[in-house]
């Protein structure tokens, strides 16, 4: 920071406005200035005399006690100069105390905790006249009141830095000499010593004035010298600052080398040129003024400070940056007579802030505008639509089918997609439009004037259709997608976070959907992300209550309808919200991350059911992408078999092919480790995902599911389920797997099941997911018709 250079002498500093209060230590006033340091003042000040004022009470108690020897009680003389003399000593040792010794700065509490200083030796001097006076002849009395008046005296001078403790001091033992003289009949002396202790007040209260005057003076001119002083070091380390000075027409006067030098001109030639005309440079001659330049110039014309005004200069044909700091300066009779300040080149750290603001608000892989700077755009874009009572638009973009990519390939390979994502979506907006990215896979466009609904529509298809083009990227042929939600301002929402959180539902609406789709908000959409938040919230117990139970739907052999198992499916009862479809919390549960307690409970709830079943039942446990990622799930496995008792060849695990999604998670290793303990697994959903083919030859399945889709499109005469189900038949055989069709309904669809090969058939043709109970007395009744066929 650089201070303004001010001419102004030290005799022309303001002198302080004194409250009475405030130097008493009543109370810290609300103006500039600074009371921490005088109130120091005021401490150190009585530290000085505090060994004087400690003498002066052990001299005056040792000539009262002889003055009184003799006339009064010895005991009580001595306890009363035994007393003083430790009130007198414990003050000193307040006032030498080492916090005060070398303090800067001190409180309000300071000052007004030495008010017990003052009352202490005023208790303890009031003693002589109060006590000892009623044993005092006239003569005595007299000699009394002049040690006393002395006393006061001695006390004023040594505590007249602390107002507050001397006036309380002179205060009380005033009134007792008062007291005493009235009642030896002296009215008139007593009159004399009132007035003698008012004049000794006056003399503190001024002395305290002056020293905290005093003291102000001091401060500020050591506050203007340590400024000077930083100011020249500053000049003398850095070789961009320069001093320049105006008289009172706004010219140049007694220009330095270095300011001169700033700007290529002679040292000599600078002088007299108004400073505007030196800074506008070329564009003086066509009134060309930036902003900063017209600030400086109003400054400059109102004789007003200013501090570190940014502005642009252009030397020859670069572009520099110059921050001028100044103060105007006034003679001994307050006349204006002009400018003094400094100037500093401040074109590296101008250049560093615009780097720092850029990697702010621009997205270092791809270049395009980052969150922030997407947030800001679309606030002024709805400050704009309120205005002028337009519409504005807020796309949000995520990427379909990215994750898989990632995780397959790379991140490396994944963010020098994002780079090809990020050049096709700008070569589709227009100056209408800024597209960003928000973050990982998500982009999105803010639509300055969206009042043209058709244009929105079209440029949404068009982000999807150019999104979904193959990309050649390091030998790969990669395909991915684009989903879009769209919100439009202000209609669906009055600020940009709420438009935001629009656009965000009606991209959930369109993820939902399956992808590749853009939908735009409607106000049902925070019904649903209502319900959801609901639902989730009430997921998060249904464990712990015990809303959860197993269903069994069983797996009968496709030749001769013989009970080979169950699967075990996992149903939801609220209390308040009835049934709750799989389809609804499954996916939830995933995305709450709940599915790995969930899928524990259902495995060993399973494992548990299975034993009651005869041999050789099976029962099947979908499990989650989540659990096998995890090299903890193996225990788990083992854990659920020893405790039920349940045979490990019992147990059929049903992975699907997204947990091939993710390489390096581990999730192979723990497929083999499950195999190990000599549980089955199955591969459900087979042919629905991208990648199933390399890890059938890697891994030991059992048994292959056909997705109910191909079953039900292959029911209907269609060509394509039809020769997929036969090559995953062919497949299975050939590695020696069994597969299981599942969604069989009808008996046509059993006997076209059989004709294809499959081994195994699931569906309501056979039966429905049965309770507990049903399962029990199924397995028990058919037991001996079942086949344990693979």
């Amino acid at each position: 920071m650089r201070a303004g250079v001010s001419t102004k002498s030290s005799s022309q500093f303001p002198k302080p406005r004194i409250d009475v209060r405030a130097l008493l230590g009543l109370y810290d006033p609300p103006d500039t200035t600074d009371w921490g340091p005088i109130r120091a003042a005021q401490l150190h000040a009585g530290r000085q005399l505090a060994l004087f004022l400690l003498a002066a009470n052990l001299v005056g108690a040792a000539l009262i006690v002889m003055l009184f020897d003799g006339i009064a009680p010895r005991p009580l003389l001595i306890g009363w100069g035994i007393g003083t003399g430790i009130v007198g000593i414990a003050v000193a040792i307040r006032r030498l105390a080492t916090r005060h010794r070398d303090a800067t700065t001190a409180t309000l509490h300071d000052v007004r905790d030495t008010v017990i200083e003052g009352v202490g030796l005023a208790c303890v001097w009031s003693v002589p006249p109060i006590a000892l006076g009623s044993h005092a002849s006239a003569g005595t009395a007299m000699a009394l009141w002049i040690l006393l008046s002395v006393m006061m005296t001695a006390s004023a001078v040594s505590m007249a830095a602390l107002p507050m403790a001397t006036l309380s001091f002179l205060g009380i033992l005033g009134t007792a000499i008062t007291a005493m003289l009235i009642r030896f009949g002296s009215p008139l002396l007593a009159a004399a010593t009132a007035l003698f202790v008012v004049l000794l007040m006056i003399g503190c209260l001024q002395r305290a004035r002056s020293l905290v005057v005093i003291r102000a003076g001091e401060i500020g001119l050591a506050e203007r010298d340590e400024t000077v002083s930083l100011l020249l070091r500053e000049f003398e380390e850095e070789d961009g600052d320069w001093l320049w000075e105006t008289d009172s027409a706004r010219r140049i006067v007694r220009a330095s080398p270095r300011f001169a030098r700033s700007f290529n001109l002679d040292p000599v030639k600078i002088n007299d040129m108004p400073l505007v005309q030196v800074l506008a440079g070329a564009h003086w001659e066509k009134s060309e003024f930036t902003p900063g330049l017209r600030v400086l110039a109003d400054k400059l014309k109102q004789r007003e400070a200013f501090r570190d005004l940014l502005l642009p200069v252009q030397i020859g044909a670069e572009q520099r940056w110059f921050a001028l700091t100044a103060s105007p300066r006034h003679d001994d009779r307050g006349a204006f007579i002009g400018f003094r300040g400094v100037g500093s080149d401040v074109t590296a750290q101008r250049e560093s802030a615009d780097q720092i603001n850029r990697m702010a608000r621009f997205d270092t892989l791809t270049g395009l505008p980052n969150r922030l700077f997407l947030n800001e755009q679309l606030a002024h874009a709805m400050a704009d639509a309120e205005k002028w009572g337009t519409r504005c638009a807020f796309m949000m973009i995520d990427l379909d089918r990215f994750k898989a990519v990632n995780d397959s390939l790379g991140h490396p390979v994944g963010d020098r997609l994002l780079g090809r994502v990020s050049a096709r979506l700008q070569q589709l907006i227009t100056d209408n439009e800024i597209i960003g990215r928000l973050g990982g896979d998500e982009f999105a466009v803010v639509v300055r004037d969206a009042s043209d609904s058709e244009r929105l529509d079209q440029l949404a298809k068009a982000i999807i259709d150019t999104l979904s083009r193959p990309y050649d990227l390091d030998e790969h042929t990669l395909f991915i997608g684009a989903s879009i939600g769209i919100a439009i301002g202000p209609r669906d929402g009055r600020t940009a976070e709420n438009l935001i959180r629009s656009a965000d539902l009606a991209l959930y609406r369109s993820k939902d959907g399956g992808g590749g789709a853009f939908n735009t908000y409607e106000p049902q959409l925070h019904v649903k992300a209502e319900e959801r938040r609901v639902l989730e919230m009430a997921l998060r117990q249904a464990l712990e209550k015990g809303e959860l139970h197993l269903e069994y739907q069983p797996v009968v052999a496709a030749g001769t309808g013989g009970l080979t198992g169950f699967e075990a499916l996992l149903r939801w009862t609220h209390p308040e919200l009835g049934v709750v479809s799989p389809a609804k919390f499954v996916p939830l549960a995933e995305d709450a991350r709940l599915i790995v307690p969930m899928g524990e409970w259902v495995l060993r709830s399973a494992c548990a059911e299975a034993a009651q079943w005869p041999h050789p039942i099976r029962v099947a446990v979908n499990v989650s992408p989540e659990q096998l990622h995890n090299p903890a799930f193996v225990s788990v496995v083992a854990s659920a078999l020893a405790n039920s008792g349940l045979p490990a060849e019992r147990l059929e695990l049903e992975v699907t092919e997204g947990v091939f999604m993710r390489e390096g998670t581990g999730a192979v290793q723990v497929l083999e480790r499950i195999l190990d303990l000599g549980v089955r697994l199955s591969l459900d959903d087979f042919g629905t995902g991208y990648s199933s083919l390399g890890y059938l030859a890697r891994t030991r399945f059992s048994t292959i599911k056909v997705d109910r889709s191909f079953v039900q499109g292959a029911s209907k005469g269609q060509p394509e389920p039809i020769a997929i189900i036969r090559a995953v038949v062919a497949l299975a055989q050939s590695l020696g797997m069994a597969t299981t069709a599942e969604g069989v309904e009808t008996e046509q669809e059993h006997a076209m099941i059989q004709e294809l090969g499959c081994t195994k058939v699931q569906g309501y043709y056979f039966g429905r997911p049965l309770p507990v109970a049903e399962a029990r007395a199924l397995a028990g009744r058919k037991w001996g018709e079942s086949s344990a066929a693979a």
